[in-house]
């Protein structure tokens, strides 16, 4: 790869690792954090409910900003937003504010989940921007493997608060990071003007493109299946399993490592064999061992190792899969970029914080709700591919 990508897409990813960073290194904290403040399970998930319901709306604001204002600008928002809410989030003192500062916190973090994707758009196209993604992609992924075992490394002589001070450390260097290093991407005579029937309009053409809206619910099933492991996984490993909250990290990085390693094919299958053709055959893949898990646990199978396996070979489709619908998303909205991949990472992340609501509801403390729901969006995910490839003219090839 040429070293200007592999320089955009470090600084990138590690921007774009601020949101999943608040996420997964708050995870192993979730089950020591309800008993402190005196609350059951469900009301602890309420907390990644109101972060995922703002990180996923506030997208659909960062994105025409950015088309309107720059990339860099809606950034420096964001961010300072995110900060002060990390550190309000240390100090809450009951769930209910927690819960509220939690939404706050996701308001700021949607700016970097948008705009790093514009500022890919705004460069690159094709499989020169799939590559990138997958790149960037590489980088977040450090987050999930690394950020719940921080988490658990600091709890153990801070408490769980010490995790959203690392946090709030962490985006002051996001912060640096975009002032000393981050080009601007988007020049002043490239910028849309500031009229909200601009946005709206924008808005119109993208729900209209059905490839636009398939390619973007197709990644959306991918990232529901993945907040659903989230939303229960710290409680069914440690309580139903045993596992110590290191131990949780580690299985957790695992299944992280399986996205992670599969992301970086991505580039080279799309440029040979084309962007959809891996799509499909990652999505079939993915429902496949996602049913299977589903078809073992209710024919009386409960072995751990098997359910981790299916998970890591599962995510490992999605390293296919979320990238490539990205970056086919986009492909043909360059002039609002911004505001297509606010509004793509928007739905995705409704259909994810949706997904977390009724886990959460149904969770009952066995794994069966989680195969359940992984494999229910194995199947959705299916039907949209098959649905978007009869309304569009884009070519499989197999």
């Amino acid at each position: 790869m040429k070293p200007e990508l592999i320089k955009m897409a470090l600084m990138l990813g590690l921007l774009s690792c601020v949101g999943p960073f608040a996420i997964d290194m708050y995870l192993p904290a979730m089950p020591a954090m309800a008993e402190d403040y005196g609350v059951p399970t469900a009301m602890s998930q309420y907390t990644l409910v109101s972060f995922f319901v703002a990180f996923g709306v506030c997208q659909l604001f960062y994105g025409p900003a950015a088309d309107m204002f720059g990339r860099k600008p809606p950034l420096y928002f964001g961010l300072v937003v995110f900060l002060l809410a990390s550190v309000g989030c240390a100090l809450a003192p009951t769930i209910e504010w927690l819960i509220a500062l939690r939404f706050v916190q996701g308001m700021g973090a949607a700016s970097v989940m948008s705009i790093p994707r514009a500022i890919i758009r705004d460069r690159y196209t094709g499989t020169e921007a799939t590559r990138l993604m997958t790149t960037v992609m590489l980088v977040i992924s450090i987050s999930p493997m690394l950020a719940p075992l921080v988490g658990s490394l600091l709890m153990a002589p801070f408490g769980w608060p010490s995790v959203f001070y690392a946090v709030a450390l962490a985006t002051v260097a996001s912060l640096l990071l975009i002032r000393f290093a981050l080009p601007e991407t988007l020049p002043v005579q490239q910028r849309v003007p500031v009229k909200i029937t601009t946005m709206f309009d924008a808005f119109r053409v993208l729900f209209r493109d059905a490839y636009f809206m398939g390619m973007t619910l197709i990644g959306g099933m991918g990232m529901a299946s993945f907040f659903s492991f989230l939303s229960i996984a710290a409680f069914l490993y440690t309580e139903y399993y045993g596992l110590s909250p290191t131990q949780f990290s580690l299985a957790f990085a695992l299944n992280a490592l399986g996205f992670f390693v599969a992301s970086q094919f991505a580039a080279n299958l799309c440029e040979r064999f084309g962007g959809v053709a891996v799509v499909k055959w990652a999505v079939t893949g993915f429902t496949v061992s996602a049913a299977a898990n589903l078809a073992l646990n209710l024919a009386g199978v409960d072995d751990f190792a098997i359910l981790v396996g299916l998970l890591l070979l599962g995510n490992s489709f999605l390293g296919l899969v979320v990238p490539t619908t990205m970056v086919l998303s986009l492909d043909d909205h360059g002039p609002i970029a911004g505001t297509a991949a606010a509004l793509g990472g928007t739905l995705q992340m409704m259909l994810g914080a949706a997904a977390i609501g009724i886990v959460s509801a149904v969770f009952d403390g066995t794994p069966l709700i989680l195969v359940a729901a992984i494999a229910s969006c194995g199947v959705v995910a299916s039907l949209l591919f098959a649905v978007t490839l009869r309304q569009s003219a884009q070519p499989v090839v197999s």
